[in-house]
């Protein structure tokens, strides 16, 4: 099971780097046909917005699973261990809510604008929304897994690294995760 959940995380990073590169592609190359030769294409812009709310949604994603989102935890760290656990239960709590709330709402607007064309593309507009959706569930299941292994006791709250302090420091913990690190030659 592990080795399925690894293979999805990484072809959802395989699948943000694609849309990434295909946002430059579009961008760029509707740049240079308009200044070049007075030409465009015609949807571009409206494919590459497509394309970048789903690479913020698919990357909070795996930001998520990797404890990546920047945070402060000093007050965690200095309450006493069952006090900070039923803080901590009590923040994955509302982020359950929060998350429950995008995935019915999402679900809606799907539904909603499922028939809808976007105006250049003609892509249902319910693409769009479906954003929504491919965060919402699997950040459902990551919170609760999540708490589930803090009321288990398989993860301390009191010296878990539940949130990145800052940007930096996350990079100076995992040099294999930097975006340079392709880069880097390995030895």
């Amino acid at each position: 099971m592990t080795r399925i959940i690894d293979f999805y995380f990484f072809a959802l990073k395989v699948t943000i780097a694609l849309l990434l590169a295909a946002m430059v592609v579009l961008v760029f190359g509707n740049v240079v046909l308009r200044y070049a030769f007075n030409q465009g294409i015609t949807s571009s812009e409206e494919l590459s917005r497509i394309f970048f709310v789903w690479l913020t949604f698919l990357g909070a994603v795996v930001a998520m699973r990797e404890h990546a989102h920047l945070g402060v935890d000093s007050l965690i760290t200095r309450l006493p261990k069952p006090v900070a656990k039923l803080a901590v239960l009590l923040g994955y709590g509302m982020m359950l809510a929060a998350t429950w709330l995008m995935i019915s709402g999402s679900w809606t607007q799907t539904l909603i604008n499922l028939h809808v064309s976007a105006p250049a593309t003609g892509i249902s507009m319910g693409v769009f929304y479906g954003a929504g959706l491919a965060f919402g569930v699997p950040a459902f299941f990551i919170l609760l897994w999540d708490a589930f292994a803090i009321v288990t006791d398989r993860i301390d709250v009191t010296t878990a690294a539940l949130v990145r302090d800052s940007e930096e420091e996350a990079a100076l913990e995992d040099p294999a995760h930097t975006a340079f690190s392709v880069l880097k030659p390995k030895h």
